[in-house]
């Protein structure tokens, strides 16, 4: 049977005897708060009669000692095995708990915003470090096609954009109706039924419909990528993926990012199709404009320019959701809970970057007239 821990104070040497453990901390704990300790300027600590240590016995001796010496006393350890003088030893490497809570205290007097510009820093040079690297990979890739995994890709291109074909269009035909309903409300009182060709396509090839497929891959694809690469980094897959010696950008990043620029475009264009047809069918039901006069007009008042705008933004909306989705999915430290915070972060970062790089196209397209 394991022999009790105890802790005595004789003649100004305090004496350390039998297993401390784990089990026994709690007598120990207990003991020394009852323990009338010495007042002497230096005190020994006798530890030879000290039989088993772990861990846990280890922190408390070098609690015990610490707490003496941060009263002004002078400490020496004597006895202690060998082997228990080197558990010891690692214990006082590390940060003790009365030194992380005094840590804590020192924080909270730093100022909230300064934390939380310090934050933001750090957040930034991890983000554009990223980026760095992955702009790297890509120039190399491009260097190397043969380095490129084409299977994965293909892979990410069904996925995020064969199996986005119901959701997209269901969605994107409903926004045509709506946009042409609402339209012709307008159109009737003035009399100017064929202008819901101009209403309806300018504004679905041009804005709307790139914006809601990005939006909805944002949703879809965004968070897919931070929860797969998350979970991954939870499980350890990605340190033995390092360990066999693949770098995780081109096995992880690089396929979905790829693939994602390839599909977005195409989801674009079937987007872009799909709303003009809803918009055709409300035109015909409320302003008695025949499919026929529709087309013939679209051809005349919708440049190509429009819909190639458009479709120009869709690469770099591709680009934004797929770093962003990969990035916080390599950012996750934690547990399970974790995985689904950063999985929000990266729908929402996603969403924002591509409303912002929206916005700001369309600023720059107004300047230059086109």
């Amino acid at each position: 049977m394991e022999q009790q821990a105890t802790i005595s104070v004789e003649n100004n040497v305090v004496y350390c005897r039998g297993a401390w453990t784990l089990p026994n901390l709690p007598q120990l704990e207990r003991r020394g708060q009852t323990l009338q300790w010495p007042d002497a300027s230096t005190i020994l600590y006798n530890a030879a009669e000290v039989t088993a240590m772990d861990t846990g016995g280890a922190l408390m001796l070098r609690r015990c000692i610490d707490g003496l010496q941060h009263k002004g006393h002078q400490t020496s350890l004597k006895g202690l095995r060998p082997e228990f003088a080197q558990l010891l030893q690692r214990v006082q490497a590390q940060p003790t708990q009365a030194g992380n809570k005094a840590a804590v205290r020192k924080v909270k007097w730093v100022p909230s915003p300064i934390r939380v510009i310090h934050s933001r820093q750090d957040s930034a040079v991890r983000a554009l470090a990223f980026i760095g690297e992955s702009t790297l990979a890509f120039f190399r890739s491009i260097a190397r096609p043969q380095s490129i995994r084409w299977k994965s890709l293909m892979r990410f291109v069904e996925l995020d954009g064969v199996r986005a074909l119901p959701i997209t269009g269901l969605l994107t035909f409903l926004v045509g109706i709506v946009i042409a309903y609402q339209g012709a409300e307008q159109l009737k009182k003035f009399g100017t039924n064929i202008f819901i060709v101009d209403l309806v396509g300018i504004s679905l090839l041009r804005e709307i419909a790139p914006l809601i497929v990005a939006i909805l891959i944002a949703g879809r694809s965004g968070s897919a990528y931070a929860a797969e690469i998350g979970t991954m980094k939870v499980t350890e897959e990605l340190d033995a993926v390092r360990t066999l010696g693949i770098s995780p950008m081109n096995l992880l990043v690089l396929p979905r990012v790829l693939g994602l620029i390839i599909a977005l475009p195409l989801l674009t264009v079937y987007a872009d199709v799909v709303g003009v047809f809803g918009g055709m069918l409300i035109a015909l039901g409320e302003l008695n404009v025949s499919f026929v006069e529709f087309v013939t007009r679209f051809e005349e008042a919708v440049p190509l320019r429009h819909f190639l705008i458009g479709l120009g933004k869709a690469p770099f909306f591709a680009a934004l959701i797929a770093l962003v989705g990969c990035y916080q999915g390599f950012q996750i430290r934690g547990g399970v809970d974790d995985v689904g915070r950063h999985t929000t972060i990266s729908v929402v970062q996603g969403i924002f970057l591509v409303i912002v790089f929206d916005a700001i196209c369309s600023i720059l397209l107004n300047w230059w007239d086109l």
